[in-house]
């Protein structure tokens, strides 16, 4: 249950160095009232944090036997399960399927060409111990590849999979794939949380567009993705765990689709309209905010300690909590972030 706690000068006070996001500057650990995890408890499931979270509070859970198995590898080249080879890109931070050999030409052949592995194979128990969590901190995992569009795309390379979502000779396949996906998705859900108990949330990669505009229409979304996003979601709900979305491109017209979807969270790039966002959809789920644009170089520590008191009022809405998200980690100096945490405590705990 939220409790007011009033803000005392002493939570400024530094207890520990937490690294900084994408190899970023590092932030303090504040001497703060409660743990960052309960904190963001208090967001998700109160909608009143004691104070605007910030990316470097949420940390990612690394499973080994996700990574390589399920996602795409990380920091080094790697075949997946499904016999994916993903070539790593230094230069970007990430990976891209080898072209030149999809695993599918066309959706109706994933019967005959797509094995799911059997959970009970993997060492849960090895990688538990290897792999621990923190309890200060919330923790979820992050599912790349996701189970829908990103998937088909890795199964097909990106114009084959987007042409299978209008052809109506390949629409059934894509729908049961899609059901088996998500059905393995549960499963998986099930195995992690069984392993980590303190594991308090999943974050589900689907990315739905590019710069402009969204990949596919909304009523393909509510055809081909939204029930079976509606059904892992409510499977993680059913555990106590919150699903969070990671979801690229200019798609603010697609968030209906992810409210519809269940999901807590979503965190949007810069090409989106935040104010927008916030205001409509704030009370329905978490957005990932950032200030409006500044040179942090050419803005003295008292203007910038005057735009972060904008920045919270702007953001911590009766009834529509947010999170300082790591697009707007450009904003994330010391005068600011410090700032954004003694405003929102004080509006959070007043």
């Amino acid at each position: 249950m939220y409790r007011k706690i009033p803000y005392v000068k002493s939570e400024l006070n530094t207890v520990d160095e937490l690294p900084g996001m994408f190899g970023g500057p590092s932030v303090p650990l504040r001497n703060t009232p409660v743990t960052p995890r309960e904190n963001m408890m208090a967001m998700f499931y109160e909608k009143r944090p004691f104070w605007m979270p910030a990316g470097q509070e949420h940390k990612m859970l690394g499973s080994s036997i996700y990574n390589d198995n399920f996602g795409r590898g990380m920091g080094h080249d790697n075949k997946d399960v499904f016999g994916i080879e993903w070539e790593w890109v230094p230069a970007v931070g990430g990976s891209i399927v080898r072209p030149g050999e999809p695993l599918l030409s066309d959706v109706r052949e994933w019967k005959d060409k797509i094995r799911f592995p059997d959970l009970d194979s993997f060492d849960w128990a090895a990688e538990a111990q290897k792999t621990k969590i923190d309890g200060r901190f919330a923790y979820q995992l992050s599912l790349v590849n996701g189970f829908w569009f990103e998937r088909l795309i890795s199964f097909m390379d990106f114009a084959p999979a987007a042409m299978a979502l209008i052809d109506e000779e390949q629409e059934e396949a894509v729908k049961e794939l899609f059901q088996a996906t998500t059905d393995f998705a549960c499963k998986l859900v099930d195995k992690l949380c069984e392993t980590w108990p303190m594991l308090d949330g999943f974050n589900i990669h689907d990315d739905w567009g590019a710069q402009k505009a969204p990949f596919f229409s909304e009523e393909v979304a509510y055809e081909f993705f939204v029930p079976f996003m509606r059904q892992l979601t409510g499977h993680i709900h059913r555990w106590g765990r919150y699903a969070t979305l990671h979801s690229c491109g200019h798609v603010d017209t697609r968030v209906q689709c992810f409210v519809d979807g269940g999901f807590d969270e979503w965190d949007p790039q810069q090409m989106n309209d935040i104010h927008a966002l916030y205001d409509r959809w704030g009370d329905k789920i978490v957005l990932g905010v950032w200030p409006d644009p500044f040179d942090p170089e050419k803005t003295s520590v008292t203007e910038q300690r005057e735009l972060a008191r904008r920045f919270v009022d702007m953001y911590t809405q009766e009834g529509k909590p947010a999170m300082f998200g790591h697009y707007g980690r450009w904003a994330m100096t010391e005068a600011f972030t410090e700032e954004v945490y003694i405003a929102s405590r004080k509006r959070y705990g007043g």
